[in-house]
C-alpha cells in the first residue's frame, strides 16, 4: 500500500481540526440554540399565544428618618436632569420591607413625586414615593415564563451578564456554522447534493424577502 501523500495528510489534518472546532462549538451553543429556536417560534406567534399577567401591589409609609434622607438626592437630581439614585436609607427600607433591590437604578425626582421604573424579563415593576408625606407604592406585573423566555431571546432588560452570554453564544454559533461550511466543502466531492442544498438555504430567504416582504 502506498504511503499517504502530503496533500492527503494535509487534508486529513484540516478535516480533523475542523471537526474538533465544530463539535466543541456545537456543544457550547447547543442549549442556547434550542432556547433561541423555541423562543423564535413563540415570538413569531406571540399574537396567538394568550398571556395572563398577574399584578401585585404594595403600599406603605417610610420612616421620618428615611424621609429626611431624601433632601440631598433631590437637590442632586435638580442638577442632573431630574435623575438620581435612591438614598441608601430608602434602598435599605425597600429591601427589608418588600425584598426589592433598587441598587444602581436611577429614579425620576421632583418635588411632588419620586418614580422608579424597574423593568425585568417577563414583566415590569415600578415604585412611586410622595416626599411630602412618605407614602410609598410598589406594583409588579408578571407575564409568565413564556414572556420571560421571549425577553431572554431579545435581551430585553436582562442586564450585562446575559448580554455577554448572547455575544459569546453568537460567536460560538458562527464558529459552528463556518466550520460546518468548510466540512461540507471537503465532503462535497462525494455528496453531489451539498451545494444545491446550501444554495437553497440562501435563495429561499432571498425570494421570500423580495416577493413577500414590502
Amino acid at each position: 500500500m502506498n504511503a499517504a501523500t502530503p496533500d492527503n495528510r494535509r487534508r486529513a489534518w484540516w478535516l480533523k481540526t475542523l471537526h474538533e472546532w465544530h463539535w466543541v462549538s456545537s456543544a457550547l451553543c447547543l442549549v442556547g440554540m434550542i432556547l433561541f429556536s423555541v423562543t423564535g417560534f413563540t415570538l413569531n406567534h406571540a399574537a396567538g399565544i394568550e398571556a395572563h399577567p398577574k399584578v401585585s401591589s404594595r403600599t406603605g409609609t417610610i420612616d421620618d428618618a428615611v424621609r429626611r434622607s431624601l433632601a440631598a438626592p433631590l437637590a442632586q437630581a435638580r442638577d442632573h436632569k431630574g435623575k438620581a439614585e435612591l438614598p441608601p436609607a430608602l434602598q435599605a427600607w425597600i429591601r427589608s420591607h418588600w425584598d426589592v433591590d433598587t441598587a444602581g437604578r436611577l429614579a425620576e425626582w421632583s418635588d411632588a413625586e419620586i418614580y422608579l421604573s424597574l423593568p425585568r424579563p417577563g414583566g415590569d415593576a415600578w415604585l412611586r414615593l410622595d416626599p411630602s408625606d412618605g407614602q410609598i407604592e410598589y406594583e409588579r406585573t408578571d407575564r409568565g415564563w413564556l414572556s420571560y423566555a421571549n425577553d431572554l431571546h431579545k435581551g430585553r432588560n436582562t442586564g450585562a451578564a446575559w448580554s455577554w452570554f448572547i455575544d459569546l453564544f453568537a460567536g460560538a454559533a458562527l464558529v459552528f456554522s463556518i466550520t460546518g461550511l468548510f466540512i461540507l466543502k471537503m465532503h462535497a466531492g462525494r455528496r453531489p447534493f451539498t451545494w444545491p442544498m446550501v444554495g437553497m438555504g440562501l435563495v429561499l430567504p432571498l425570494l421570500l424577502m423580495l416577493l413577500f416582504i414590502h
